[in-house]
């Protein structure tokens, strides 16, 4: 799976020895926000030293997570796990209904009817239809 957006935390590493094998081991997590009308927030977890360092996540930056998800119970309790695995950094997508720059400016009011009529997003208004006519549509 991806998400593209902008890294807005980037909380302390952990690390530790695991008992099992007895090798070390590290992770961080960063949170990253994903622009929309209602922005989302997701939390994810680098696991490895090496990629830690081979990904140098910055706060805001625009990157695209891909990532897998997973899940674990503990204690009869289940909790998710969303592990990147790969970082690409670039530009974030812009915001749907947002203003762009680029964008061309609003046709002044004082443009014709019928140029207004071709841009509305409904259609015109039509007469009723005569009497004994095949329509049978009851609107």
């Amino acid at each position: 799976m991806d998400l593209t957006g902008r890294i807005i935390a980037v909380l302390p590493a952990q690390s530790g020895v695991s008992q099992r094998t007895g090798n070390a081991w590290m992770s961080q997590d960063y949170v990253i926000e994903v622009p929309g009308q209602y922005p989302r927030k997701c939390l994810f977890r680098i696991f490895g030293e090496d990629r830690i360092k081979q990904f140098n996540i910055q706060m805001n930056e625009d990157v695209t997570v891909q990532f897998d998800i997973d899940a674990h119970e503990f204690n009869g309790r289940w909790f998710n796990d969303i592990r990147a695995y790969n970082i690409v950094r670039g530009q974030v997508p812009p915001v749907a209904g947002a203003p762009v720059a680029d964008a061309a400016p609003f046709p002044p009011q004082a443009a014709a009817p019928q140029a207004a009529a071709a841009t509305s997003p409904f259609p015109p208004a039509q007469e009723p239809a005569a009497e004994g006519t095949s329509d049978d549509l009851p609107f």
